[in-house]
């Protein structure tokens, strides 16, 4: 088969499917991208494209969006053209529709099956945009929202089948959308995210790893930012410090922000939150790692005896789903999307996002009889195995999808 991949990003959300399709050996793959280092895929080849076109920081605002998602449009169709009339025609394009680099597809491609990544459908209701009561949201924002919406509103015509990777996410689309849509996550690799009780992470500041055996609280995110709660986890940490001692706390993140405003702090959110609690911080047992490799990633969270993941409610991270499988004892914040993939006292231990007193809490209670909350990490792993594992459970779907858009005589075995 010959499969078109999209994403601003390469690989995002694709970053298993399109290995394992390439791996099989009897497909012929082009992932078209955006970004200038890409991972090198054995077996895919990658085409980048330029945008033809970005808005400028002063551009309407109502039309700010969909004026750069269009240019990305016009870029990458405009590469596309240059693919096909290379003698690449695809049986199948799969690809992210956020950016807007699938919205003119069909102008080169009428027959062609598309496969589209639904991700966000943005609103001032349900969401981070006033979840927190103490952020003024302007008057405008419930247009400005909508207008983003253009994106998904034009390509949710350029699609044949849509794709969410949680009910969550797809219930925020209009319910218009719902029939097109199918749920299934991207998937997760249970069977290389496992616990290792061998594992060890050195620090410059200790003369000697630090393992299993060690009280370690820690806390991740791509980039330490309040829709990520990186705010209520700081004001969390004077407390259980107090409370533990003898508890060393790592912090994986880097100091931007993925989602929402950046802090208007010269340094940033993390500038700014310690400016707020720093004078109560025991700096000695604190460590910011910053943006890690995925290995040492995976080390980290080996050797957690607590691990901390918040949320405004919003996109559920990979990092909440990978924990999971590595059976981490892990406290998150008490929204509907966490609650989708973790219950409280079963499979994780959920905490309101705002009370941080109750978050120390909840971490200095799993730090003090960690043996006690043993089953939940269990009882989290099975969960992920049994519902978001890649091979088993989210591949085969993904598959039949596929297969359902495409002649029989090319379909793929579903494993």
């Amino acid at each position: 088969m010959k499969l078109l991949f999209v994403h601003q990003n390469m690989p995002g959300q694709y970053r298993e499917l399109v290995q394992w399709l390439a791996a099989q050996g009897d497909h012929e793959i082009v992932f078209l991208t955006q970004r200038e280092k890409v991972p090198d895929f054995a077996g895919v080849r990658t085409v980048r494209y330029k945008t033809h076109h970005k808005a400028a920081n002063d551009a309407y605002g109502l039309s700010k969006n969909w004026e750069t998602a269009a240019g990305n449009g016009f870029g990458a169709v405009t590469a596309l053209r240059e693919i096909v009339s290379g003698g690449f025609v695809p049986d199948i394009v799969i690809g992210h529709v956020g950016w807007g680099e699938m919205s003119f597809f069909r102008e080169v491609l009428p027959k062609t099956p598309m496969i589209g990544f639904f991700e966000y459908f943005y609103s001032v209701r349900g969401g981070p945009v006033g979840f927190d009561p103490n952020d003024v949201v302007s008057d405008h924002a419930p247009y400005i929202m909508h207008g983003n919406n253009v994106v998904p509103l034009v390509n949710i015509e350029v699609v044949d089948v849509a794709h969410s990777p949680t009910w969550w996410q797809r219930n925020r689309f209009p319910p218009s959308f719902h029939e097109k849509i199918y749920v299934c996550h991207d998937g997760i690799r249970t069977d290389k995210l496992l616990p290792d009780p061998k594992a060890s992470v050195s620090l410059g500041r200790i003369g000697r790893p630090l393992t299993a055996s060690d009280e370690v609280v820690t806390f991740m995110a791509r980039n330490l930012e309040t829709t990520r709660g990186f705010h209520q986890f700081m004001r969390a940490l004077p407390l259980i410090q107090k409370a533990r001692p003898n508890a060393r706390v790592l912090v994986i993140g880097g100091n931007e922000a993925s989602y929402g405003g950046k802090s208007k702090h010269p340094g940033g959110l993390r500038g700014q939150m310690e400016a707020e609690v720093g004078h109560m911080l025991d700096w000695d047992r604190l460590h910011f790692l910053g943006q890690v490799p995925y290995a040492n990633y995976q080390q980290i969270i080996q050797i957690s005896t607590c691990h901390i993941y918040l949320t405004m409610p919003f996109v559920v991270s990979w990092s909440l789903l990978e924990s999971m499988s590595m059976k981490a004892t892990i406290v998150a914040s008490d929204v509907a999307p966490v609650r989708e993939v973790m219950e409280h006292g079963k499979t994780g231990l959920l905490v309101d996002f705002f009370d941080h007193e109750a978050l120390a809490a909840q971490v200095a209670e799993v730090l003090e009889c960690p043996g006690d909350f043993s089953h939940i990490g269990a009882a989290a792993r099975q969960h992920v195995v049994e519902n978001y594992d890649f091979l088993s459970v989210c591949l085969p779907e993904h598959i039949r999808q596929i297969n359902a858009l495409v002649p029989k005589d090319i379909r793929m075995a579903v494993p």
